[in-house]
């Protein structure tokens, strides 16, 4: 991977699969959590009640260190990088990979994994160990006391440390009064701009009292409340992974699809709140579709914006040049213009956790009625797949207005009328040898069938 500038901005970001690295961490999980009667049990159900992998949701390793180790670390493309007091941490920046952490060799070796809620988690395994007061940025607990290896509960809030912070009481109440109002924001108004200036007003007053970091972290977990209460397959995998007590700890990204008008927009909203444009995303020509990636490298969030594009504009700065309107409409912008855009009222398109790829599916279509499309990635090092959308209603007045514009036929319009149109999804996916990328090319028959007009009968 470089994240050098290239002349061809397809070409600034290149990742690749990282097979040592991913040899590494394997080899140092294995020989952890076999040390672990609970683990063995964790990882049992974590695969046969929810189609996850325990080694997805490794947080970091922690082991003794030696020489030797070191050694393999840097081969397998490890860097130092010391945090929080922790002069032994070191990450693998070229693809998805656990922190390791080098310890004295008379300390026990640790693996730590990640949930939305330690408190959640002690809940449902009914584990009597303390935990610090809620809302804290960071909460670990250990989950298997008296095991020659330990195995801790890590919970982040937009923290990428280890060390505890004292939070004042005041920060506590800030915490609630912010993620309450981004749960309840407005969504629909008179124009898109006023439910964009409400939404940078709520985010601007969150920073000033809890800072970027918290405010992203709590944003994106009202975007996934959003997106779940209007997605069954959602809430059905939601409600598997609450019984095990991780929450979506496994979350790989958040997809949002924008009109053309105001993607600079949406690309600003997420500036803001502390994103980074990694690589540009291109479908194809016959679809018109690309995307802005970006990363919140301290919160853990990628977002996958999605924008009708034409070829010519992917070389330009399109995340922040803007784009003009278009008499067509693309997959996209035919989405947004009959559901709304997916920063307002529609909600995400997608969210796309990590799994069992096969597992998943077979779990979802034979226990709980939950239909997963044809992949549309499968790749060795990467498979992704959609299950069946979520079928909206589409309001009258958004109908009407493209039926006028003549972006729609007559046929079309009355199938959203009486049938409604493809909404949002949830997505399966599975990354191996820590690969960091998407795949770049292959997509473009998964866009065209999840273009509304498709499933009207006229694409």
């Amino acid at each position: 991977m470089t994240t050098a500038q290239a002349e061809n901005p397809l070409e600034a970001f290149q990742w690749k699969p990282q097979p040592q690295a991913e040899a590494l961490v394997t080899s140092l999980a294995e020989e952890l959590l076999s040390r672990s009667a609970f683990a063995r049990v964790l990882r049992a159900k974590l695969n046969n009640e929810a189609g996850i992998r325990i080694l997805d949701l490794i947080d970091s390793i922690h082991v003794p260190r030696s020489a030797d180790l070191r050694k393999r670390l840097a081969v397998a493309g490890f860097v130092h990088r010391p945090i929080d007091g922790i002069h032994d941490h070191y990450v693998q920046e070229q693809g998805i990979f656990p922190a390791i952490v080098l310890r004295n060799p008379a300390e026990q070796a640790a693996a730590y994994l990640k949930v939305e809620s330690a408190a959640d988690f002690l809940a449902v395994w009914q584990i009597d160990e303390p935990v610090s007061l809620p809302l804290a940025p960071l909460r670990t607990v250990l989950l298997n006391r008296g095991e020659p290896v330990e195995l801790w509960a890590i919970e982040r809030h937009g923290c990428r440390g280890f060390a505890p912070t004292v939070q004042h009481p005041q920060a506590i109440i800030s915490t609630l009064l912010h993620h309450q109002a981004f749960r309840l924001r407005r969504r629909c108004f008179g124009t898109d701009d006023e439910g964009f200036t409400h939404a940078e007003l709520l985010i601007d007053s969150a920073i000033a009292d809890l800072g970027r970091d918290r405010t992203c972290d709590l944003f994106f977990a009202a975007e996934r409340e959003y997106w779940q209460r209007r997605n069954r397959a959602g809430q059905v995998q939601k409600a598997r992974q609450d019984k095990l007590g991780i929450g979506w700890a496994n979350h790989d990204h958040h997809t949002y699809r924008s009109s053309r008008e105001h993607f600079a927009r949406l690309i600003g909203v997420f500036e803001k709140l502390g994103f980074r444009c990694r690589e540009r995303f291109y479908a194809g020509h016959q679809t018109g579709w690309g995307a802005q990636i970006l990363e919140q490298p301290i919160a853990g969030i990628v977002i996958f914006a999605d924008v009708d594009l034409s070829p010519d504009e992917l070389m330009g700065d399109f995340s922040h040049d803007g784009l003009s309107p278009r008499d067509s409409l693309g997959t996209v912008g035919l989405w947004c213009a009959l559901h709304g855009e997916a920063f307002l009222e529609a909600g995400m398109h997608h969210l796309e956790c990590q799994f069992d790829f096969e597992l998943l599916k077979q779990q979802l279509e034979g226990q709980e009625s939950v239909q997963v499309m044809k992949p549309f990635t499968n790749f060795p090092y990467l498979r992704q797949a959609f299950t069946e959308g979520e079928i909206w209603p589409v309001r009258p007045e958004r109908i009407e207005r493209l039926l006028k514009a003549g972006r729609i036929t007559a046929d079309q319009a009355k199938h959203f009328r009486d049938h409604g149109a493809l909404g949002s999804h949830l997505e399966n996916l599975e990354r191996n040898q820590g690969f960091k990328g998407f795949n770049q090319t292959g997509v473009s028959e998964i866009i065209s069938r999840t273009d509304p007009r498709a499933q009207a009968g006229q694409h």
